[in-house]
């Protein structure tokens, strides 16, 4: 890598994700407009890819905005058949990079890193300069020091 990786944490977050969402796109934004409503802020998104009519939402929010959404994901379940998943007190790392979208291997390196430590991934995403893993606070301080290591070699 041509620059020095950017390591930065943040913690107490919430992971929520829907199963069984129609894949329709229109419903995508429906979701993210009325959390918007809510004044709470997305961070990490996640789409997985269609299976027919239905897909699965990850995102991640404050736990402090988690009380905000509580009713409107709970109306999402009773008024359909989309299963809602919360997991709270994670915490995200997230290593950003301008050359990594020129330099291979950096998110095996990064992966790598957690596989070692044996991380509990809840979820990833990436862009071309930036991978942030979100894990449980648990393995928060040993995969932050494995991937801290990996990076300097």
């Amino acid at each position: 890598m041509s620059t020095e990786p950017m390591i930065t944490t943040s913690n107490e977050i919430t992971l929520i994700t829907l199963q069984n969402c129609p894949s329709e796109l229109t419903f995508t934004a429906d979701v993210f407009q009325k959390i918007s409503g809510f004044g709470v802020n997305v961070d990490m998104i996640s789409l997985a890819p269609a299976h027919g009519a239905f897909t699965s939402i990850s995102f991640t929010i404050s736990d402090n905005d988690l009380d905000k959404i509580l009713t409107f994901t709970s109306d999402l379940h009773d008024n359909s058949n989309i299963k809602t998943i919360v997991s709270s007190g994670n915490c995200k790392i997230s290593v950003y990079d301008q050359g990594m979208k020129d330099t291979p291997g950096v998110a095996a390196k990064v992966f790598a890193a957690a596989a070692k430590s044996e991380t509990d991934i809840r979820i990833i995403t990436t862009s071309e300069v930036d991978i942030s893993l979100l894990v449980t606070a648990a393995d928060f301080d040993q995969t932050l020091n494995e991937i801290e290591k990996c990076l300097k070699k």
